[in-house]
């Protein structure tokens, strides 16, 4: 297997500083602990931070080479200012809010941006130095967002996934952050990108097409010329690793030894990091309700809830710990009696053993995030019940809600539901208990954590395959410039926009340049070449930006063609028909904020770019079954491009005016090249008796691609 470089915020081992020296330990992060298996068990090698602050070079050389010859890990070294700004600042005071659903705690600090760009560079620059041919990189979480693009800059071919472990939030919410546009072309240097559930790859698709403006195909957005695939991966646990180990005789000592304090009652559990996404204080809100509505389950149930620290100098958790300390104590004071304390409550992280043991005793848990990307606590519950049986009561927005169906799905703000579930969890029938964990048990022995890593390697390859299809190799660029340069009649026909100069509404910056300018000059040098623009531009910008150049030019997709210094129609045409026409797209324009009418002598033009790409979808397909059936009466075709719809004669498009260009000659070398739906007619043609080139991956008729504009400024150069 080829090596994977694996990337997260944190190495699946710590470093601390004691009085003995320098310690090393396993991470306990809940993304560490799920892919420790498939690192350990496959050629990877682990980037991230070790945990440990230092400038001491010895230490820090002595740390790498440890971590290197032990660990299969490279540390990257962050500074004090880059965990205040980058890790607990945007990271975990901007994002982990807004991403969910916590708007009202996000700060918007420049300086945390600032510092969350310049780690990620960081990161990126000790990729690059580590990065080996035929490597892939699988980029894990919200700390990172950025990192793809960087390395995407300086490696174009490499292959990179990227999964994002907490939610991905609706457009309405995501598009608050002032540097939305930054972090989607993040993501978007990534091959694969993935989410835990469909409704996170739908946010995101939607975000993406609403502030970039890209559409998706079947959860595929084509960006840059290259396809992107956006798909959902639920992370599983390992399911025998919980299941054997609540037989363990440790295991089974420790919960005896809980059912013994337990006194018979029946258990309760709730295990949490203390975070304000986790619900915790609703939950107990249900809980105080459940005792004050069915008093006689008083002295019959304890609820053993389990908090683990979490960013405890933050100053929302502290208020959060002491918002639950006075819940806690409320509950407890008011209902408990000499012999009962209906909440048991630890502060504090627990020992593995200590964990299986507690869901192996309990009768129920709780697991009622407000929002939460998966939760595995709930997944390692039903896992854990080796013959015991159970019930789990989960918040409907959990991602693991998805896969375990059979829990007790309840609105985690709806304390009256969780109520209601806790009673009836408490008196369902020990045969429901016992059928409902048999089938969310199956679900996660057939999708544990090596099958979730596995299932999205193979995927990242698979898109990797599709990606390069059709590619201009080395071998076949060699064999068409070599054709090129024994031919003695050949012709080049190029589209401009987005095949010979990158895409752009601005017609300021879709002038061509000097660069451009002089390559086209140094080609019409030879009289054996003849270079011929096929552009949807008009007229009079085509003169304006190509005068003083002996170039051959078309027109508005071939109404229009210029070879011997006067401008000309291949074929008699009218405009009449625009008097009926127009009025139509005009009410499109006054329906359609951003949109406009652009007006040719043969066509119109109804652009789109400026639009809401939903509203621009929407508007789209009206003002086509709007003008079809009368298009057709008048023998206009309807033509849809790049976030345009062209109305015109249905006889005139580029590969009719083409065909013209190659009757007037007998080339012995044809080559055709463009990025666009109305390039296809031109291939098409050219296919036949030449070569053919598509800039971009979207589907085509031409023999070969390339990925952009510079791959075909570097294949003309080769022509000189």
């Amino acid at each position: 297997m080829k090596r994977i470089i694996l990337v997260s915020n944190r190495l699946p081992v710590t470093v601390t500083r004691g009085r003995a020296g320098i310690k090393y330990k396993n991470s306990g992060g809940g993304l560490a602990t799920g892919l420790s298996s498939f690192y350990k068990n496959n050629n990877c090698l682990w980037i991230g931070w070790p945990g440990i602050i230092t400038d001491d070079k010895n230490e820090k050389s002595n740390i790498k080479k440890f971590l290197f010859e032990e660990y299969r890990s490279i540390p990257i070294f962050l500074s004090e200012s880059d965990i205040s700004n980058y890790y607990s600042g945007f990271s975990n005071n901007t994002l982990w809010p807004l991403f969910h659903y916590f708007p009202q705690y996000v700060i918007y600090n420049q300086k945390f941006w600032d510092y969350y760009k310049l780690v990620n560079k960081k990161f990126a620059r000790i990729i690059l130095k580590n990065i080996e041919e035929n490597d892939s990189i699988w980029i894990h979480d919200y700390h990172l967002m950025l990192l793809p693009n960087f390395i995407r800059e300086k490696l174009p071919n490499i292959k990179i996934g990227f999964f994002l472990h907490i939610p991905f939030p609706s457009f309405e919410i995501f598009r608050l952050l002032p540097w939305r546009r930054e972090l989607l072309e993040g993501l978007l240097g990534s091959d694969l990108i993935g989410f835990h559930t469909y409704d996170y790859v739908r946010h995101f698709l939607s975000s993406v097409l609403r502030i970039l403006g890209y559409e998706s195909s079947f959860t595929q957005i084509n960006y840059k010329n290259r396809d992107i695939k956006a798909d959902a991966f639920p992370m599983g646990i390992d399911y025998k690793k919980f299941n054997k180990t609540s037989h363990l005789k440790l295991v089974y000592k420790e919960k005896q030894s809980i059912k013994k304090e337990a006194k018979g009652r029946k258990i309760i559990i709730s295990v949490d990091r203390l975070d304000y996404t986790k619900g915790i204080i609703k939950r107990l809100e249900a809980f105080e309700l459940f005792l004050e509505i069915y008093p006689e389950y008083k002295e019959k149930v304890t609820v053993i809830m389990v908090e683990v620290p979490s960013r405890v100098k933050v100053k929302t958790y502290a208020n959060l710990k002491v918002r639950v300390d006075q819940l806690v104590g409320k509950i407890n004071g008011k209902y408990g009696t000499l012999g009962w304390v209906p909440i048991w409550y630890l502060y504090k992280a627990i020992s593995f053993s200590k964990l299986v043991a507690l869901y192996s005793a309990a009768d129920i848990a709780i697991v009622t995030p407000i929002r939460d990307g998966m939760n595995l606590i709930a997944k390692e519950f039903v896992a854990a019940k080796n013959g015991e049986n159970g019930v789990l009561i989960l918040s409907e927005t959990a991602g693991a809600a998805n896969e375990l169906g059979d829990a007790l799905i309840v609105n985690p703000n709806n304390k009256y539901e969780v109520c209601d579930a806790i009673k009836k969890a408490l008196t369902m029938s020990k045969k429901e208990q016992k059928e409902r964990l048999s089938k969310m048990q199956y679900i996660l022995k057939n999708l544990t954590i090596k099958k979730w890593a596995n299932l999205f390697i193979e995927k990242l390859n698979s898109i990797e395959e599709k990606r390069i299809v059709n590619l201009l190799t080395s071998e076949e660029k060699e064999n068409l410039v070599s054709d090129f340069h024994e031919s003695k009649r050949r012709l080049l026909l190029l589209d401009y926009d987005g095949t010979l100069v990158p895409f752009s509404k601005d017609p300021q910056k879709a002038k061509p340049d000097k660069k451009l300018l002089s390559l086209i000059k140094s080609i019409l040098r030879d009289e054996r070449n003849k270079v011929v623009l096929v552009s949807g531009r008009d007229r009079k910008t085509l003169d304006k930006w190509f005068k003083g150049v002996e170039v051959g030019l078309i027109a508005e997709h071939g109404v229009w063609i210029k070879m011997d210094g006067d401008w000309k129609l291949i074929t008699r045409l009218t405009n009449k028909w625009k008097k009926r026409i127009t009025p139509l797209i005009n009410f499109q324009v006054i329906r359609t904020p951003g949109s406009f009418l652009e007006e040719k002598e043969y066509s119109l033009v109804w652009h789109f770019r400026n639009v809401d790409s939903e509203l621009a979808a929407v508007r789209k397909n009206e003002l086509m079954d709007i003008v079809r059936d009368l298009a057709s009466d008048l023998d206009l075709g309807i033509f849809e491009g790049n976030k345009i719809i062209e109305i015109k004669n249905k006889n005139i498009n580029k590969g009719k005016t083409a065909s013209f260009i190659i009757s007037r000659n007998n080339w012995d070398f044809i080559l055709a090249i463009g990025d666009d739906k109305t390039d296809e007619d031109l291939f098409e043609v050219v296919s036949q008796n030449g070569y053919s080139i598509k800039v971009g991956t979207e589907d085509t008729k031409a023999r070969f691609r390339v990925s952009s504009y510079l791959n075909v400024r570097e294949l003309l150069e080769e022509f000189l």
